[in-house]
C-alpha cells in the first residue's frame, strides 16, 4: 500500500495537511504545485490499495483523473470547499466538501479531527481570507490579541508564498515549504525559529505596498480593475492584493490581473458583499474557485475590454 498527499500549496492547502499528518504520521509521496496548479490527481500514479489523500483542490477539475483513481481501486480521502459539482458515487470516495463560501479546507480538516489541532487550522483560515472563520477556531484557545495577529501574518506569509507562474517567480517551493512547517507542532515555535517566516512576511509586506503605490485601470461604482507589471514581485502578491482589497472595501469587487508569458493574464477576482459568487463569474471565463474568491488562469488579452464590461455588468447591478 502506498500513501499520496495531494494539497495545494498555498496556506490553506499545506495547514490541512500539516493537522492530518499530526494526527496521523505517514511516509506519504507528496504532490503540490503553485496556488494555481490545480489539475494535480492527473499525475497521481495510485492503483488498487493505494490511499490518495486531497486537500484544497476543485473537484471539478479534478474530477476525469479522480474518476480513474477509483477505477483503478485507489482509496480517496476528499477535503475540499471550492466548487465541485457533481461529485462521484463509490464507495472508495470519502469526501468532506462544503462550497457554501464562508469555511474553508484547514477548517473542514478541525472539524474531522474535532479540533486537535485547531491552532493550524486557524492560520489556514486567515491566510486564505477566512478570517471570521479563523476567529471562530481561535476563540476557544484564549489566545490573547498579539497571539492571534501573529496567527495571521504567519497565514498571510505562506499564502503569499504560493502565487507565481513559475517556481523561479516564488521564494520557496510549496513541498519545500510543507515540510519546514511539518516539523513544528506549535506555529508560535515555527514563527521564533524559522528565518524564512520573517522573510516572508518582509517580502510580502514590501510588495504589498508597491501594489498599493499604483492606481487601478478601470473603477466603477461596483468595483476596480487592477493590473499589475510583468514582474515576480507582482505574480507573488496578486492574491494577497485581492485579499486585502476585499477586507478593505467588502461591499466593492476587486480584480487583480497580471501579465502571462505566454500572453494573455492571470486574474484574481474577489465578491462584492452583495452580487453574484465569485467562482459564478470566473468560471464563464473558464475559470473556478469560491463563492468570495476566484480567479481565471489564462484570460486572453483580446477578451479584456469584454472582462472589464462583465466585471462591471456583475456588480454594478449587484
Amino acid at each position: 500500500m502506498r500513501y499520496f498527499d495531494v494539497f495545494n500549496g498555498d496556506a490553506d492547502g499545506i495547514c490541512a495537511l500539516h493537522q492530518l499528518r499530526l494526527a496521523d504520521p505517514l511516509d506519504s509521496t507528496l504532490v503540490t504545485g503553485l496556488k494555481r496548479d490545480i489539475a494535480l490527481l492527473a499525475s497521481v500514479p495510485a492503483g488498487d490499495g493505494d490511499v490518495v489523500t486531497v486537500l484544497d483542490i476543485s473537484l471539478d477539475r479534478n474530477r476525469e483523473a479522480l474518476q480513474a483513481l477509483l477505477d483503478r481501486g485507489a482509496i480517496v480521502h476528499y477535503f475540499d470547499h471550492h466548487f465541485a459539482g457533481e461529485v462521484p458515487k463509490h464507495p472508495s470516495l470519502h469526501a468532506l466538501l462544503d462550497h457554501s463560501g464562508v469555511t474553508c479546507t484547514s477548517a473542514l480538516v478541525n472539524r474531522y479531527l474535532r479540533g486537535r489541532f485547531a491552532i493550524w487550522a486557524a492560520v489556514g483560515a486567515f491566510g486564505d481570507a477566512f478570517d471570521d472563520a479563523a476567529m471562530e477556531i481561535v476563540r476557544p484557545l484564549r489566545l490573547d490579541e498579539g497571539r492571534v495577529a501573529l496567527l495571521r501574518e504567519l497565514g498571510a506569509s505562506l499564502n503569499y508564498s504560493a502565487y507565481g507562474q513559475t517556481e523561479a517567480d516564488v521564494l520557496v517551493r510549496p513541498t519545500e515549504l510543507y515540510r519546514i512547517v511539518s516539523h513544528y507542532a506549535d506555529p508560535f515555535e515555527l514563527i521564533e525559529r524559522e528565518p524564512l517566516v520573517d522573510r516572508l512576511a518582509r517580502d510580502r509586506i514590501a510588495d504589498i505596498e508597491r501594489a498599493f503605490s499604483m492606481v487601478a485601470i478601470h473603477a466603477s461604482a461596483g468595483g476596480d480593475v487592477w493590473m499589475l507589471p510583468d514582474a515576480p514581485w507582482a505574480r507573488r502578491v496578486s492574491g494577497t492584493f485581492a485579499n486585502r482589497l476585499a477586507l478593505l472595501e467588502p461591499h466593492r469587487a476587486h480584480a487583480v490581473l497580471t501579465p502571462l508569458a505566454s500572453g494573455g493574464y492571470m486574474v484574481s477576482v474577489r465578491s462584492a458583499s452583495k452580487g453574484p459568487s465569485a467562482v459564478d463569474f470566473c468560471r464563464a471565463f473558464k475559470g473556478g474557485g469560491r463563492a468570495t474568491a476566484a480567479g481565471i488562469d489564462c484570460l486572453d488579452a483580446e477578451r479584456l475590454d469584454s472582462f472589464i464590461a462583465s466585471f462591471d455588468k456583475a456588480w454594478v447591478s449587484a
